[in-house]
């Protein structure tokens, strides 16, 4: 397996730079003085106008072939220079970096609901097949999965805010945000829940843990519809092995035969969807943190998009990419771990 995790490792830096030949293609589309924004950190230092601008595309070689442009707008991205986010206002490597921990805070707490409640009742519904408790989970998972996120998210936030009051949108209340952003508080991750932990701060804790009460409904909802649904379609296909017959012949409880024979090969084909939709969170978090008025990067992302703000586009789709890349490596080695059988050499 070593050897295996060594070659994939040698062979990421190729898949990479295909992921950021294909951004660059979408770079190459603009005119030169729309590229010229990749290569700006700071706008207040243009004063002379035009002309300046013009001299900064010639200095930069913005008109020179597609091959050397792009082996110098990687050198830029190797030294962190992924241009001016006019949207954020700052350098997008910055905005990515200050803005990161909000979603990963987010896609995290919906991870679980995700995996282990899809995985769970999927189990569950395969073994009680064409039951009451099958039924209510697979028309559940149909609503869900039919479920336009942004859909979901207007009624979510319309149920758990404007109707009851529970869950505000946003990321934190103002005197939560006063103590955060206070001199007393110190800032360990970005995460908000993680630091108030880490400063003894239960209420800051609590409120956090409010606002990301919705968001976490609406972006898991609509994610373990699937998982639930793999899960049972591939639970009932092991549940029909002969294995699982012999073991049931042998005399061992349906409890060892469900959880130690049956739904650990089951958890192959699920292993790949749900590493890979983990992953998706990320992409999906734009959607929710939209309508949620939750400052992530996500919204970042949205409003990007919507200025056609492009090196922070570029920078966000490159982050993605690499992200889907190494998490992609990372699902072919839980294989391994999942099922003896399989060897990765």
């Amino acid at each position: 397996m070593i050897a295996y995790i060594i070659r994939r490792l040698l062979f990421l830096p190729l898949v990479v730079t295909g992921v950021s030949m294909l951004i660059f293609s979408l770079l190459m589309m603009m005119s030169p003085f729309s590229r010229l924004a990749v290569y700006i950190t700071d706008p207040s230092a243009l004063k002379q106008g035009p002309q300046e601008l013009d001299e900064m595309v010639e200095a930069l070689g913005l008109n020179d072939p597609a091959w050397i442009q792009y082996g110098r707008w990687m050198k830029e991205i190797l030294h962190g220079n992924f241009g001016w986010s006019e949207s954020a206002r700052q350098p997008v490597l910055r905005a990515i970096r200050t803005l990161l921990p909000a979603s990963a805070e987010l896609s995290l707490y919906a991870a679980f609901p995700v995996i282990f409640l899809g995985i769970w009742l999927g189990k569950i519904s395969a073994v009680h097949q064409n039951t009451l408790v099958d039924h209510v989970s697979r028309v559940t998972a149909i609503i869900g999965w039919s479920f336009p996120t942004f859909v979901f998210g207007i009624l979510s936030l319309l149920v758990f805010y404007s109707i009851l009051g529970w869950f505000p949108p946003g990321r934190l209340s103002l005197a939560a945000s006063r103590i955060v952003q206070s001199d007393a508080f110190a800032r360990y991750t970005g995460m908000h829940t993680v630091d108030a932990l880490l400063n003894g701060n239960f209420y800051v804790f609590f409120d956090a843990l409010r606002h990301l009460a919705a968001p976490v409904i609406t972006l898991a909802y609509v994610s373990w519809a699937m998982i639930l649904r793999l899960m049972r379609s591939s639970m009932l296909e092991t549940l029909r092995q002969d294995y699982v017959v012999t073991a049931r012949s042998k005399g061992l409880s349906e409890r060892i035969v469900i959880n130690k024979h049956a739904k650990r090969n089951a958890l192959l084909p699920v292993t790949t969807v749900a590493g890979l939709m983990v992953a998706g969170l990320l992409n999906g978090v734009v959607v929710v943190e939209t309508v949620f008025n939750f400052r992530g990067l996500g919204a970042f992302a949205a409003s990007a998009a919507v200025q056609l703000d492009m090196p922070s586009i570029l920078g966000f789709s490159l982050f993605n990419g690499v992200l889907l890349v190494v998490t992609n490596l990372v699902v072919d080695i839980m294989y391994a771990f999942f099922d003896p059988r399989v060897r990765l050499e």
